[in-house]
């Protein structure tokens, strides 16, 4: 499947999957910045993107980030939706209580997982069908 983008002020020229068989492109900071400990910034990938309808591009960590340096994206996952025409950009969190992270023009920041989503119609009922979970929420499958 093709999807079109736009280059944007800062685009670093690169759209790609680190590996075959990858299910996110790598997503690159347009821009330097200074995460302070603790802080969250909105990071800038430089480029807009034309989903298709009945798609959605899902903003993800890249899991490195997140295991090594405490980075993660806050909203995760964010959501690109098929009608967004603007800057792609990631809000970034730095969960690290006395490192900064330092990020470069081109670094790469998090990934886009692009995922087809069926449009459902939702249809009240007095009664839902019974399972084996039935309401049993939260922690429900055990500790571990």
């Amino acid at each position: 499947m093709e999807v079109a983008f736009k280059p944007l002020d800062g685009f670093q020229g690169d759209l790609s999957y680190a590996h075959e068989g990858d299910a996110g492109i790598d997503l690159r900071s347009a821009e330097r910045l200074v995460l302070q400990p603790l802080s969250r910034a909105t990071v800038r990938c430089g480029f807009a993107v034309a989903i298709p309808e009945g798609f959605a591009g899902l903003v993800i960590p890249r899991s490195g980030l997140a295991a090594r340096r405490g980075v993660t994206v806050l909203n995760a996952p964010g959501l690109v939706d098929s009608g967004y025409r603007g800057e792609v950009k990631v809000v970034l969190h730095n969960t690290d209580a006395t490192e900064a992270f330092e990020i470069e023009a081109g670094d790469r920041i998090a990934q886009l997982a692009i995922v087809e989503t069926p449009r459902i119609r939702l249809v009240a009922q007095d009664e839902l069908d019974e399972t084996d979970r039935g309401a049993d929420g939260f922690g429900s499958s055990g500790v571990a």
